[in-house]
């Protein structure tokens, strides 16, 4: 008996302890080329957790770890929402692809969490309308405080009233009330920069009662700057003046000084922070300011030695490298990371195979109809120019091997290369490897005659440094096209091409009001 006991315990506790959320759902009206995302709110970067496909029907599943419990972002259709999500939930969400995620309707474990966020939502957008901020912007300092006195006292109240009726976990309590403090703060700040050209008083400071109040707000910092990135754009507004000073008597002299770097070395004379939020603060900028795909080889290096060497929480720092190979693909001249492929016969693939010719990897997914829109016409005369002397592999991340059977023998027919799977799709083992999303498909990657990483990630055939860089590693030389001319498929981008690019992902999802 002792024994069976014993095992409940164990399987409870190991339950009680899952980071695992399950999420299922339909979204009526959908389309199956759309895709749901699960994002962190509360961290460094916007990197998808999962990336979720929809059947015909609208029916979708899947799961992923959550790094913590709090706030997420679903992803949808480019539009956003907000969700809380507790590790060990299984969600289930459904909606109408018009209006999905503005709205939708939660059941299951996570129901009365979202039913308490959702109604805050709405109270703040009809009570938004109803206060009249502008008018409070331009009144006197005493008028203005007691006027944003009153708006935290409504909003606190709607929380108070509606954790009574929803019975919300004492973690989003917690996150909701300290959202109200930075909401404030951030109309305070706003106030602060703002009172003095409104009112034509450049002269204007705040009182001692206006810093008292926002020192009153700020008396669970340490949690807000960990959970509520609107709180990190705070703090970022409060020191922008005082940085722009350091950096302007700073950098005398230094001509390629990165913005990252400055403000590292900025962060070390402010002793009122907590490593914590310096940790956040960091890589919030790094991610606004040096991490680009674009970016110079010699600068990645910098950024990399930044995030060694000056963040010092780990989970900070794998997740702002995470999204700089994301970004910027992985570092030039390192071997190429092998990973499980699979050919349509079910025979394993190895990258290695290609060791003695350059070639090129070509990540797609059928669900992206751009690539076969406008990328795989430029793709067959990419292939048809450099075939002689390089190799291509064209790695599916669709969600089945059945489809990248489909997928493959329909969109890249006649085409000469390596046809091979990701199995897990986005979440493949090579995808991650590669730091492949949802929005950086379709994806190429120049791999060198010894198996080396040769170029950062593109997601345009028609880039010239991409050309430039099959030249060089296949002796051929591309035919040069007057860019004023109307362009030949495979050799530049065009103006189409340019806009449909995936842009890098913004590396703090907006608080959603």
């Amino acid at each position: 008996m002792k024994k069976y006991l014993l095992l409940f315990i164990i399987a409870v506790f190991a339950m009680s302890c899952s980071k695992k959320v399950e999420v299922k759902g339909k979204i009526t009206g959908s389309s199956p080329l759309e895709r749901i995302e699960f994002v962190e709110a509360s961290g460094v970067g916007t990197l998808p957790l999962i990336n979720i496909g929809l059947d015909k029907e609208g029916n979708f599943s899947g799961s992923f770890e959550a790094p913590k419990d709090g706030m997420y972002v679903i992803n949808y259709a480019n539009k956003q929402n907000l969700i809380y999500l507790e590790g060990g939930q299984t969600v289930n969400i459904s909606g109408n692809g018009m209006t999905f995620p503005n709205e939708y309707v939660i059941t299951g474990d996570a129901k009365k969490n979202n039913d308490f966020l959702q109604a805050s939502q709405k109270f703040l957008g009809e009570y938004g309308s109803k206060v009249n901020l502008n008018q409070l912007m331009a009144s006197d300092e005493a008028t203005f405080l007691k006027g944003i006195h009153k708006v935290e006292a409504d909003i606190n109240k709607n929380v108070e009233d509606l954790a009574k009726k929803n019975n919300p976990s004492k973690g989003l309590l917690e996150w909701k009330k300290n959202d109200v403090k930075v909401t404030i703060l951030n109309l305070l700040a706003n106030y602060e920069m703002s009172h003095g050209p409104m009112s034509g008083n450049p002269s204007y400071k705040s009182s001692k009662a206006f810093k008292d109040y926002e020192t009153q707000l700020e008396d669970n910092k340490e949690v807000m700057v960990k959970t509520i990135p609107l709180y990190r754009q705070y703090l970022l507004v409060k020191m922008t003046p005082d940085f722009q000073k350091y950096a302007e008597s700073n950098s005398k002299g230094k001509t390629d000084i990165t913005t990252s770097e400055m403000f590292a070395q900025y962060l070390k004379t402010k002793k009122d922070l907590s490593q914590t939020a310096k940790d956040y603060l960091l890589a919030f900028v790094m991610a606004q300011a040096d991490i680009h795909p674009t970016t110079p080889p010699n600068k990645i290096e910098k950024i990399k030695k930044i995030i060694d060497t000056d963040i010092k929480d780990a989970t900070i720092k794998n997740d702002i490298l995470k999204m700089q190979v994301a970004i910027t693909g992985l570092k030039i001249g390192e071997a190429a990371p092998e990973a499980a492929l699979i050919k349509q016969d079910g025979k394993s693939y190895q990258l290695s195979e290609n060791k003695g010719k350059p070639y090129m990897l070509f990540f797609y997914a059928s669900w992206n109809p751009y690539i076969s829109e406008a990328t795989v016409p430029v793709l067959k005369e990419v292939v048809n120019f450099y075939k002689s002397k390089m190799n291509f592999v064209f790695v599916n991340v669709d969600d089945t091997k059945d489809q990248f059977i489909k997928t493959s023998n329909s969109l890249l027919k006649g085409v000469q290369g390596v046809n091979v799977y990701g199995e897990g799709g986005m979440g493949s083992d090579i995808a991650k490897k590669y730091g492949v999303y949802a929005f950086k498909l379709p994806c190429f990657v120049i791999i060198d005659k010894d198996g080396k990483i040769a170029s950062r990630s593109f997601v345009n055939l028609g880039e010239q440094e991409l050309v430039t860089i099959l030249d060089k590693l296949t002796g051929l030389s591309a035919p040069k096209v007057d860019p004023g001319m109307q362009l030949q498929p495979g050799l530049q981008m065009d103006p189409a091409a340019q806009q449909a690019a995936p842009q890098p992902a913004n590396p703090q999802p907006a608080q959603t009001k």
